[in-house]
């Protein structure tokens, strides 16, 4: 199985998160930046797919990360993902903002399955300080959400469980 982490990133905390799971996985392929790709065609030659994403543009119905990743978001519909696990990480600051922590995640989930993948890597809520996150759903979350400003002790903690998961949730990891 063949795994790739991509990951976009404004300050640099979404890479290093990207980098800390690539350690924590071992088998995946290193992560690249997003930025770095001209189009998505690397992802039709994968097994899963593991994407992080930070929320910048909060509030926002749409390109919510402030990202490589809100240029892309037409062009993941457009591929054929079907059978390929995804898994998405966000980064997001659950104490300034509050009531949209984490809304990236969301978006880029919701293309991801129009594209037919199979989401893997849901997060229970629980533990988490927030008022309300679009990658909310239900009693979950659609990923590893991250508060590398207001809970940056707890991050070791949570990727840790989260990869340990995902080596379940997808085989060849």
């Amino acid at each position: 199985m063949t795994i790739g982490i991509y990951f976009a990133t404004t300050t640099g905390k979404t890479e290093d998160i990207a980098e800390r799971l690539h350690e924590q996985l071992g088998s995946a392929n290193p992560p690249k930046d997003l930025a770095d790709l001209s189009d998505l065609s690397e992802f039709n030659q994968l097994d899963g797919i593991i994407c992080g994403i930070p929320t910048w543009n909060t509030g926002a119905d749409t390109e919510r990360s402030g990202t490589a990743w809100d240029n892309m978001l037409d062009d993941i519909s457009d591929l054929n993902l079907t059978g390929k696990k995804v898994a998405i990480f966000g980064l997001g600051d659950s104490s300034t903002y509050t009531e949209n922590f984490c809304d990236a995640m969301e978006e880029l989930h919701s293309y991801f399955v129009k594209a037919g993948a199979t989401m893997v890597g849901y997060v229970s809520k629980s533990g988490y300080t927030f008022d309300d996150s679009k990658s909310a759903i239900g009693d979950k979350f659609c990923g590893l959400p991250l508060d590398e400003d207001s809970e940056s002790d707890l991050t070791d903690q949570r990727l840790e469980a989260w990869a340990n998961q995902l080596k379940s949730e997808i085989s060849g990891l």
